[in-house]
């Protein structure tokens, strides 16, 4: 059993991680991939050697910092957007909540790019977006709200483009979630 001392470091070093990946994420939506690690530190008020224990490479903290703005997006469209009974308005909703996360983030989002070639989620988290995106297709699709042939592919397609639109400020994100609405209506038969 582990004793009371083991626990509270534990639970330190716990807190000492949050604490350098808040400030990390802070820093790489602010300043984008310029952030290096000694800045990280020095914001955070913690030795590099903190930094490093936590996250031995510059690319594991990014991927760290990445795996927590999906975690985020997932959390609100699981707990904002799903519950949402029209699957229209649901889906509204979680690609909204992408493109205004890209659009607020942008310095961040292109040091993912720079770092991990692209800024699409991973892992568990992105395996649960998928899961999340197919839920509210298939309730469009079950409701008529979504033409029968829509598929997950579809949806990450128009997810990648809201989330490019919103992070490279290169058009207006809400008419685009508006127009790719409309185009997974059914087609109109007759």
């Amino acid at each position: 059993m582990p004793s009371p001392t083991s626990r509270k470091l534990r639970t330190d070093a716990a807190r000492n991680r949050e604490h350098v990946l808040d400030t990390a994420s802070a820093l790489f939506a602010a300043r984008g991939d310029e952030v290096q690690m000694a800045d990280v530190a020095r914001e955070a008020g913690v030795g590099i050697g903190t930094v490093y224990r936590h996250f031995p490479t510059r690319r594991a903290l990014i991927e760290a910092t990445a795996e927590r703005r999906f975690t985020g997006i997932l959390d609100h469209a699981r707990r904002v957007c799903l519950p949402e009974p029209d699957a229209r308005r649901a889906l509204a909703c979680f690609l909204t909540h992408v493109a205004e996360v890209h659009e607020r983030e942008r310095a961040l989002s292109g040091a993912i790019e720079a770092v991990l070639g692209d800024t699409e989620p991973r892992g568990e988290v992105g395996a649960k977006l998928v899961e999340l995106g197919e839920e509210i297709l298939a309730r469009g699709r079950a409701d008529g709200r979504f033409r029968a042939d829509a598929t997950t592919a579809d949806l990450y397609m128009l997810v990648g483009a809201v989330a490019m639109i919103g992070r490279d400020g290169i058009g207006d994100w809400r008419r685009f979630i508006e127009l790719a609405l409309d185009g997974l209506r059914p087609p109109v038969t007759g």
